[in-house]
C-alpha cells in the first residue's frame, strides 16, 4: 500500500493521496506511517521522518514544578474523545492540520475501539487539556494535544505514560510514538531515534498487548 519507509525525503514524506478508511489507517501505523494534510484543505501526506520523536516511558520527566501541579487534574479515559480532537482541530491554532475529513476518520476509528483520548479535567469539570492518538497492541501514536490550563496537556502526557508502563511487566515493549520532538516534549524527556531503532521498536510493541483500558 505504501512504499518501503527509507524512500521517503528528507522531511519525511513518504506519500501523497490515498484514503483515510480504516484499514488504510492501521496499515500505515503499522508500517512507521501516519497521514496529516499538506495544508488544511490539502491533500493527504504519509509521513514517516527521520529521525522520529519517541517518549521512552522510563525516562520520561517530571520537574518540581509539573510534580506540584499535575495532581490538580484528573485524568479520565475516552470520556470526551470528540471535544478533545474539537479542541485539537481549533482552527486558530497555529500550524493546525485536523480538518474534517481527518476528525471523522478518527471518530471511526475511536468507535473501532483503535482511537483514544487522554483527558485532564479540573476540579469544576473542566475539561482543561487532553490528547488523543491511536493504539496498536503496544503502540500508543500520538497524534496531537491541547490545553486550555497550565500544565494540563502535560498532566494528560504522564497519564499516558503511566497507563502505558502499566500491568505486572511495567510496561516492557511498549512505545509512545510522538511524531516530531518538539521543546515541549522535549522538555518532558521525548528524544530523536533514527529510522532503523524505531523500526525496531516498533516491531516489538506491535507484538505485546495494548494497556487494559485500551483494549
Amino acid at each position: 500500500m505504501f512504499p518501503a519507509v527509507d524512500t521517503a525525503d528528507p522531511i519525511g514524506l513518504l506519500a501523497v493521496g490515498a484514503d483515510l478508511e480504516p484499514a488504510t489507517l492501521l496499515a500505515a501505523y503499522r508500517g512507521a506511517v501516519f497521514p496529516m494534510p499538506l495544508s488544511r484543505r490539502g491533500r493527504i501526506g504519509w509521513w514517516s521522518p527521520d529521525p522520529r520523536g519517541v517518549l521512552p516511558l522510563e525516562a520520561a520527566h517530571v520537574s518540581r514544578s509539573l510534580a506540584r501541579t499535575r495532581h490538580r487534574f484528573e485524568i479520565r479515559i475516552d470520556t470526551a474523545f470528540d471535544e478533545v480532537v474539537q479542541a485539537c482541530a481549533d482552527p486558530d491554532r497555529p500550524h493546525g492540520w485536523i480538518n474534517p475529513a481527518m476528525r471523522r476518520a478518527y471518530r471511526v476509528l475511536h468507535d473501532m475501539g483503535w482511537a483514544h483520548s487522554i483527558e485532564a479535567w479540573a476540579g469544576d469539570e473542566t475539561l482543561a487539556g487532553g490528547l488523543f492518538g491511536i493504539s496498536l497492541g503496544g503502540l500508543f501514536a500520538g497524534e496531537s494535544m491541547f490545553h486550555r490550563r497550565t500544565d494540563a496537556s502535560k498532566a494528560a502526557l504522564l497519564g499516558l505514560c503511566d497507563l502505558l508502563r502499566s500491568g505486572p511487566d511495567g510496561g516492557a515493549g511498549r512505545l509512545l510514538d510522538v511524531q516530531w520532538t518538539t521543546p515541549h516534549l522535549t522538555s518532558l524527556g521525548a528524544v530523536d531515534l533514527p529510522r532503523a531503532g524505531y523500526l525496531r521498536l516498533l516491531r516489538t510493541a506491535l507484538e505485546v498487548p495494548a494497556p487494559d483500558v485500551f483494549s
